[in-house]
C-alpha cells in the first residue's frame, strides 16, 4: 500500500483550509447556499497553482455564461414544459460540442456553461420568478469559492507546474529508452513493448492539456515554447524509432547482410539513449557523444553502386532513419535541460519540412453522436420528470445532465458514470450521518471545522492520485452539497431523502442511458480512426494539391497518438498498433515521393506515378471493404520496378567522370555544370530510394504470416 506523501497531505490541508474559509465567509455574508462555496473549492483546487488558476478562471466564466442563459430561457418558455426541456437540452448539447472541440483547459468554460444552465433553470421551473435570484446567488457562491481557492493555492506553499513537468516526463524517458533499445535490437512485438508503446502515446497526449495551463503559472514565455517543442519532439520520436524496426529486422536478422560496424553502432546508440538526460548548464553546449554517433552513421552510408542491391537499399534506409533518431533524441535531451536550467538559447538539430503543423484530428462523427446522446438523455429524463409530477425530479434531471456531459469525451462513459453513482451514494450516507447525528451536537463554527477535518482531510490526500481522483473528488463535493450547511440548523428526514435520492435516481438513469446508447467502447473509436488514417493515405498518394502538408502531417500524427492507447497490449507482430504505424509511414513515404518526383527525370516520374496510383487504389479498396485487404502483387511489382530504376540511375550518377584533355573540357561547360549538380541529384535519388524502401517494408513487412504468398525481396540491380 502506498501511503500519502507530504505533498499530498499539504494539498489536502490547503484545500480543506480554503474550503472552511469560503464556508465561513458565505455564512457571514448570509448567502443562500454557502455550501456551494465550500464545494467549489474542492472542484477547482489542484496540486499545481497554474492548474488551479486556469480552472478557477474558466469555471467563473462558465458559471456566468450558464447563469445568464438560465435567466434568458426560463421566463419565456417555462409555461411550455416539453419545449422548455428541448431548449435546455439543445443549449447543453451545443456547449458540450464546443467543449469537445477544444482539448485545452479552455474547454472547461463550455462544459461548465453547458450543465450550469440545467442546474439553475430546472429547479426554478416551479417558481420562475426566482430564477434571477438563483442565478445571482449561485454565481456569488461559486465566485467566492474560486477566489478563496486561488488565493490560498497561490500564497500557501505554491507548487509550480514547470519544474513538475520534468517529473511528469521521467516515466516517458524510461519507456522511450526501453522501446528504443528493443527496436534497435530488431524487436517490435511483445506485451511489454506494446504496453510501453501505449504508455508513451498516453503520456504525450496528457502533456497537451498540462501545457495549456503553463501560461497561468507565471512561467516565462520562452520556457513555455521549450515545453511545447519538447512535447512535439516526444510525439515525433515514437513513430520515428518504430520506422527503423522493419529495415533492421530484414537487414540484420533475416539476411545477415550488414557492414561489420552496424551492430556495434546500434548498441552504442541504444546505450546513449539509455544514459541520463543531458544536464548541461546551457542547452546549446555540444553533445560530443551524439556528434560522434552521427559521424559513424555517415561513414557507414553505402555508396551509389551499393544501392543497386536490396541489402544496400535497406542499409541506406536504416541509416537515414537512425540519423533522424539521433537528432530527435538529442533535441529532446537539450530541451529537457533548457527547461530545467531555464536556458534561453536552444539550437534544434532535427530539421524537417514537416515540422510546424498545428492541426489536430477530431472525430466529428463521434462527437456529434456523443452530443446527440446527451441531448436525448436530457429530453427523456425531463419527460419522465414532467409526466411523473415529482417536484424534486429537477435534481434528477440536472445530475443526469452533469454526469453525461462530464464523461461525454470517453469512448465508453458508462463505467465512469457508475463510479459517479457509487460516489454519490456514499456521499448521501456520509451526509446523512453528519446531518442527523453529528451536526445537532455542533454549536459554533470552530467545532464544525473540527468535525469536518477528519474525513475531508483523508479524502483530500487521495484527490491528487489519478486512480482515486474521480471518486474522492465527487465524494467531497457531493458530501459538502448534500449536508447543505446553513446559518441555522434544519433537518427533515423526508426532505433530505427526497431531494438527495432524486440525484441518485438521475445518476442511475444516466448510467442505464449511456450503457444502452453508447456500448461500443474503444473498439469502434479505433476502427473509425483507422479508416480515417486510410483516407489520409489516399490523399497523400493522390495527384490533388495538398493545401498544407505540414498540417496534414500534424493531423495524421495526432490521430496516431489517439489510436495507440486504444489498442490492448499484444505479442503479435501484426498487432493493429504496429499496422497503424505502417499506415502512417505509407502516407509519409507517399508525401516524400510526391516531393522528390519534381526533382527527377521523366522515366523515374512515371515509375513513381505507378507506385502512387497503386497505393491510392489499394487503400481505396480497404475503405470500400471497411477492413484491411491483402496487398496486391501488382503494387509490390510497381515498387520493385521503381526501386530498380532509381538504383540504376544512382549507379550512373555515382560513376566518376572520364579524364579529358584540357582543351576538350574547356569546350564543354555544360558537362561541368552537370558534374557540379551531381551531388544534389544524388541526394534526391537517395531520398526517392529511401521512400520506396520504406513504402515496400510498410506494405510488406518482414515476418509474413505463415502460408502467405510473399513475393521475394527485389534485386534492384538492372
Amino acid at each position: 500500500m502506498v501511503y500519502p506523501s507530504v505533498r499530498d497531505w499539504l494539498f489536502s490541508a490547503k484545500t480543506f483550509a480554503a474550503a472552511m474559509i469560503a464556508l465561513y465567509i458565505g455564512l457571514a455574508l448570509e448567502l443562500p447556499r454557502p455550501y456551494w462555496a465550500m464545494a467549489t473549492v474542492y472542484i477547482v483546487s489542484n496540486p499545481f497553482v497554474g492548474a488551479t488558476r486556469s480552472k478557477a478562471l474558466y469555471r467563473a466564466l462558465g458559471t456566468v455564461l450558464g447563469a445568464a442563459g438560465a435567466v434568458l430561457i426560463v421566463p419565456p418558455f417555462v409555461e411550455s414544459p416539453f419545449l422548455f426541456s428541448v431548449i435546455v437540452a439543445s443549449w447543453t448539447g451545443t456547449l458540450l460540442y464546443l467543449s469537445l472541440n477544444d482539448r485545452t483547459a479552455r474547454s472547461y468554460v463550455f462544459l461548465l456553461a453547458g450543465y450550469t444552465l440545467p442546474l439553475i433553470a430546472l429547479p426554478a421551473v416551479t417558481n420562475p420568478t426566482t430564477v434571477f435570484d438563483l442565478a445571482i446567488a449561485r454565481t456569488e457562491e461559486i465566485t467566492l469559492g474560486i477566489v478563496v481557492a486561488s488565493i490560498v493555492g497561490s500564497v500557501v506553499f505554491p507548487s509550480r507546474l514547470a519544474p513538475t513537468l520534468i517529473e511528469r516526463t521521467d516515466a516517458w524517458f524510461r519507456d522511450a529508452a526501453f522501446y528504443a533499445s528493443e527496436t534497435l535490437s530488431g524487436h517490435i512485438a511483445g506485451a511489454s513493448i506494446s504496453a510501453s508503446r501505449q504508455r508513451l502515446a498516453a503520456t504525450v497526449n496528457g502533456l497537451e492539456f498540462l501545457l495549456s495551463q503553463l501560461t497561468y503559472d507565471h512561467t516565462r514565455p520562452d520556457i513555455v515554447r521549450r515545453a511545447r517543442a519538447l512535447q512535439g519532439r516526444m510525439q515525433i520520436f515514437l513513430p520515428l524509432i518504430s520506422s527503423m524496426a522493419d529495415p533492421l529486422i530484414e537487414l540484420v536478422r533475416e539476411r545477415g547482410a550488414h557492414p561489420p560496424g552496424l551492430e556495434t553502432l546500434l548498441a552504442d546508440v541504444a546505450k546513449w539513449i539509455k544514459s541520463p538526460a543531458l544536464e548541461a548548464k546551457h542547452a546549446d553546449e555540444p553533445d560530443h557523444e551524439a556528434e560522434a554517433l552521427r559521424a559513424r552513421v555517415d561513414v557507414l552510408k553505402p555508396s551509389a553502386q551499393a544501392l543497386a542491391s536490396w541489402e544496400g537499399a535497406l542499409l541506406s534506409n536504416a541509416l537515414w532513419r537512425l540519423g533522424q533518431v539521433i537528432d530527435v533524441w538529442r533535441d529532446i535531451r537539450c530541451l529537457r535541460a533548457a527547461i530545467v536550467h531555464e536556458s534561453v538559447l536552444w539550437q534544434p538539430h532535427f530539421r524537417h519540412w514537416r515540422l510546424g503543423g498545428t492541426e489536430r484530428y477530431f472525430d466529428y462523427g463521434m462527437m456529434l453522436f456523443s452530443t446527440a446522446s446527451a441531448v436525448c438523455a436530457i429530453v427523456v429524463a425531463s419527460g419522465l420528470w414532467i409526466t411523473s409530477g415529482w417536484n424534486d425530479g429537477a435534481s434528477a434531471v440536472a445530475l443526469a445532465a452533469v454526469s453525461i456531459c462530464f464523461f461525454a469525451a470517453l469512448d465508453e462513459p458508462a463505467p465512469a458514470v457508475f463510479k459517479f453513482f457509487l460516489a454519490t451514494c456514499a456521499s448521501v450516507v456520509l451526509a446523512g450521518v453528519y446531518v442527523f447525528v453529528v451536526l445537532p451536537l455542533v454549536h459554533d463554527f470552530a467545532m464544525l471545522v473540527v468535525i469536518f477535518a477528519g474525513p475531508f482531510l483523508i479524502i483530500g490526500t487521495l484527490i491528487p492520485r489519478p486512480q482515486f481522483t474521480l471518486v474522492t473528488l465527487l465524494t467531497a463535493v457531493n458530501t459538502a452539497t448534500f449536508i447543505s450547511i446553513q446559518s441555522a440548523y434544519e433537518a427533515d428526514i423526508f426532505v433530505f431523502l427526497n431531494s438527495n435520492l432524486a440525484g441518485v435516481g438521475g445518476l442511475l438513469f444516466a448510467f442505464i442511458w449511456t450503457r444502452v446508447t453508447r456500448p461500443f467502447g474503444a473498439e469502434l473509436a479505433a476502427e473509425r480512426l483507422t479508416r480515417s488514417a486510410w483516407a489520409d493515405v489516399v490523399v497523400s498518394a493522390s495527384t490533388a494539391a495538398i493545401e498544407d502538408q505540414r498540417n496534414l502531417y500534424s493531423r495524421m500524427l495526432d490521430r496516431l497518438m489517439q489510436l495507440l492507447p486504444r489498442h490492448a497490449a499484444s505479442d503479435s507482430h501484426r498487432h493493429p498498433s504496429i499496422e497503424s504505424f505502417r499506415d502512417f509511414r505509407v502516407a509519409l513515404n507517399a508525401l516524400d515521393l510526391r516531393r522528390t518526383r519534381r526533382k527527377v527525370t521523366g522515366d523515374l516520374q512515371a515509375a513513381i506515378d505507378d507506385v502512387l496510383v497503386g497505393v491510392r487504389q489499394y487503400f481505396e479498396q480497404c475503405l470500400a471493404h471497411r477492413s484491411r485487404q491483402p496487398v496486391p502483387a501488382t503494387l509490390i511489382e510497381a515498387i520493385d520496378a521503381a526501386l530498380a530504376r532509381v538504383a540504376t540511375r544512382s549507379i550512373a550518377q555515382g560513376q566518376p567522370a572520364p579524364q579529358q584533355p584540357p582543351e576538350q573540357a574547356a569546350e564543354k561547360p555544360a558537362d561541368q555544370a552537370a558534374a557540379a549538380a551531381a551531388p544534389s541529384g544524388e541526394r534526391w535519388l537517395r531520398d526517392t530510394l529511401n521512400a520506396l524502401v520504406g513504402m515496400r517494408l510498410s506494405l510488406f513487412p518482414p515476418h509474413p504470416a505463415p502460408g502467405s504468398n510473399a513475393p521475394q525481396k527485389p534485386e534492384t540491380a538492372a
